[in-house]
């Protein structure tokens, strides 16, 4: 019953710009802190972007997004936003997000995991 939905992935050119979703249900998508996490093959799952949970609004971002990717949620929607801007090769992997207790860049507190979707870089 608790479940993230993700959307929005594809192909884009270097320079260019994606808009994620991560729709929640069973569940207020405020309650939990959003993370974003994205993983390439034979890598670990390495942290993105984090708005925080129990109706806060404080924002994290990993150093490598800090300037291209915003973060945001739409509580009447039960949806949380990963627009991605400026886009490299070296973002061609797949993004998961994520509800957990707490954010620390790592996945060890996250109780829900969306099903992935894939974002390609490249011209």
């Amino acid at each position: 019953q608790l479940q993230l939905v993700e959307s929005g992935g594809g192909l884009v050119q270097p320079g260019g710009s994606l808009r994620l979703s991560c729709a929640a249900s069973g569940f207020p998508v405020d309650y939990y802190a959003i993370g974003w996490f994205r993983q390439a093959p034979g890598t670990e799952r390495t942290g993105v972007s984090c708005i925080s949970g129990r109706g806060g609004s404080a924002i994290f971002y990993a150093d490598f997004v800090k300037g291209r990717f915003t973060n945001s949620r739409d509580n009447a929607k039960n949806t949380v936003y990963l627009q991605m801007n400026s886009l490299t090769p070296e973002d061609t992997v797949v993004y998961y997000c994520a509800a957990a207790d707490q954010w620390d860049g790592s996945s060890r507190w996250v109780d829900y995991w969306g099903q992935g979707t894939q974002v390609t870089v490249s011209s």
